[in-house]
């Protein structure tokens, strides 16, 4: 057991380091070539110059907003996939992506007005809106409800409100061109404006995964060992899904909708902390954040125009996702 425990932390402590070598690259990236002495200087010392407009007033905010993110979407993962004890599960399957993007081609379309800024309030209510129509669909909180009811009326609204947008999106060009950089998901153009209109939702999210995880993890054994051990299976149940549901509306919102994060983090973080979830869930919270990080840097560099961080993300998940499980790394739920 202590050699167990060594390991995973270890492990753990590999990826923060990681994670801290990401936040430095993204502060050192970009599109202006800065010397890494002056960028330190210029964060600690402004002197309002262009330099420190773009270390300041870019950088920063977006290495945050990307940590933030990142991580918010590990963590919505690793509940998600132990509540439905199915590794293979996705934050998405409730439904926040297809909902943020039905009111975001909406109110543009409506409104004409394509800054981001504007509308994120708008995508964390059509988040909201979503889930709360999967539940009510799924009937969360009946005694007869399940995750497998649960992911099927998730797929069933996501294909409703999908094809609602493709109605909205073909009517309106302006609408059209917004939801194509949108869908894409950046955090290009993104800072604090955007990370403090989700920034409550991620923090209610995050106490309330957090302080569920020993509950989750003795529900992943199953329903009735769960409630022998004194565990209330429809609360907990209930709270994992608001959980979600703020974590990766909020972050959706905020950013567009990141593909792979919440999928193959968790499958590598349990690969590294086996069953655990209280270590897969802070493992996931520090690899969600890297991924997203380097995703973003990749982006920065990989072509001579910035490409979008969620389509580096998904190129570099697509790969990971499938040597994992074909190596079979990952625990069974």
């Amino acid at each position: 057991m202590v050699e167990r425990r060594s390991r995973r932390s270890l492990l753990l402590g590999l990826v923060i380091v990681l994670l801290l070598a990401g936040v430095a690259a993204s502060l050192l990236v970009g599109s202006r070539g800065l010397a890494p002495d002056r960028v330190w200087e210029l964060l600690w010392h402004p002197d309002g110059s262009l330099e420190s407009a773009v270390v300041r007033g870019q950088r920063l905010p977006r290495t945050v907003l990307g940590l933030v993110v990142g991580a918010a979407l590990g963590l919505a993962g690793a509940v998600m996939q132990a509540l439905t004890r199915n590794p293979l599960a996705d934050p998405g399957i409730l439904g926040v992506n297809a909902g943020a993007a039905l009111v975001v081609v909406a109110f543009v379309a409506v409104s004409g007005v394509t800054d981001i800024g504007a509308y994120v309030w708008f995508a964390l209510a059509g988040a909201g809106a979503a889930a709360a129509t999967v539940y009510a669909v799924a009937g969360v909180g009946r005694p007869d409800s399940s995750p497998v009811r649960l992911a099927l009326a998730g797929v069933a609204v996501s294909a409703a409100l999908a094809s609602l947008t493709s109605a909205v999106v073909l009517a309106d060009q302006e609408a059209f061109n917004e939801f194509r950089f949108w869908v894409a998901g950046s955090l290009q153009g993104r800072g604090w404006s955007e990370l403090g209109a989700v920034a409550p939702f991620l923090g209610v999210g995050l106490v309330l995964a957090l302080s569920i995880t020993g509950a989750l993890g003795v529900l992943m054994l199953g329903e009735d060992t769960a409630r022998g051990l004194g565990v209330k299976v429809s609360r907990v149940r209930t709270l994992a899904l608001l959980a979600v549901t703020a974590l990766c509306g909020a972050a959706t919102a905020a950013v567009g909708p990141i593909a792979f994060v919440g999928l193959a983090v968790p499958m590598v973080a349990r690969a590294l902390m086996g069953h655990d979830l209280r270590w897969i869930s802070a493992c996931s919270l520090a690899l969600g954040a890297l991924w997203l990080l380097t995703a973003d840097v990749l982006a920065r560099v990989l072509a001579p125009e910035e490409v979008a961080a969620g389509i580096v993300a998904a190129l570099v998940g697509g790969p990971v996702f499938v040597l994992v499980a074909r190596r079979r790394r990952v625990p069974a739920l």
